[in-house]
């Protein structure tokens, strides 16, 4: 069985990282190339870094900061916001991503995902899917959360990873900073839709939501960011938490 991946998640907000709740209330969470080398030396599998207002300020990813985050780390290194085109992407290879998240921009412009897989493979595209439930179907929102749209969670999940997406990462907003756990309904059907990785996000509040990700929802990897960013938990306490429940995981 493959081993299940823990990512810590770096919310950029004028070049600080954030967090909130729900996608408000966002509060200051410290320096980002801190953090980041911090959790690569704790043992967390990848890192991924989101620009959270590049989309909404209709700008580009600030590069400068993905690189010398990139010089403090030695794990995969995931990079999105701002992203619109592939020559969006040269930069922040160059900066040092090994791979791009995307969500607004593919769901404006679907085909993006089929260019970024050619361009790069498959292995480098995270199609970001933000949602809540609207009138019981979980409803596919862009700009950080702000706009909600026509596709839904699980037919856009589909139609990406058909276009050469190689990961879905899922954000439930309406778990999302609340500590009550993980979205594990839409996660599992999402891996009965689906035969890439699934990346569960948003609700994680303690060790036991993870265990519940990994089995009942069945994502490849979780997701978290004030958790790990307020010294609530430790990645290297968390491994082995889970490790000594049966979950498969690298120590």
């Amino acid at each position: 069985m493959l081993t299940k991946r823990i990512i810590p998640c770096l919310d950029i907000k004028d070049g600080r990282t954030v967090k909130g709740i729900n996608f408000v209330n966002i509060r200051d969470a410290g320096d980002p190339v801190e953090l980041g080398a911090t959790y690569a030396q704790q043992g967390a599998d990848e890192l991924v870094f989101l620009d959270i207002t590049a989309t909404t300020d209709n700008r580009k990813t600030f590069v400068s900061l993905v690189k010398e985050i990139a010089r403090h780390v030695n794990i995969p290194f995931t990079v999105g916001g701002g992203i619109s085109s592939v020559a969006d992407v040269e930069p922040l290879l160059e900066a040092g991503a090994d791979k791009v998240s995307i969500n607004s921009a593919a769901v404006r412009n679907p085909q993006l995902i089929d260019e970024l897989a050619r361009a790069f493979g498959s292995q480098f595209v995270v199609l970001a899917i933000d949602a809540r439930k609207i009138f019981n179907q979980w409803t596919v929102h862009t700009h950080g959360g702000s706009r909600p749209t026509d596709k839904k969670l699980f037919t856009w999940a589909r139609e990406g990873q058909q276009r050469g997406a190689g990961e879905i990462l899922f954000t439930s907003m309406d778990h999302d900073g609340t500590k009550q756990g993980f979205a594990i309904d839409p996660l599992a059907k999402l891996h009965e839709l689906l035969s890439i990785p699934v990346i569960a996000s948003g609700g994680a509040g303690y060790r036991e939501h993870f265990t519940q990700a990994f089995t009942l929802g069945k994502a490849d990897a979780a997701l978290a960011a004030s958790l790990f960013h307020f010294g609530e938990l430790s990645i290297p306490d968390l491994k082995s938490y889970l490790k000594n429940n049966g979950i498969p995981i690298r120590i």
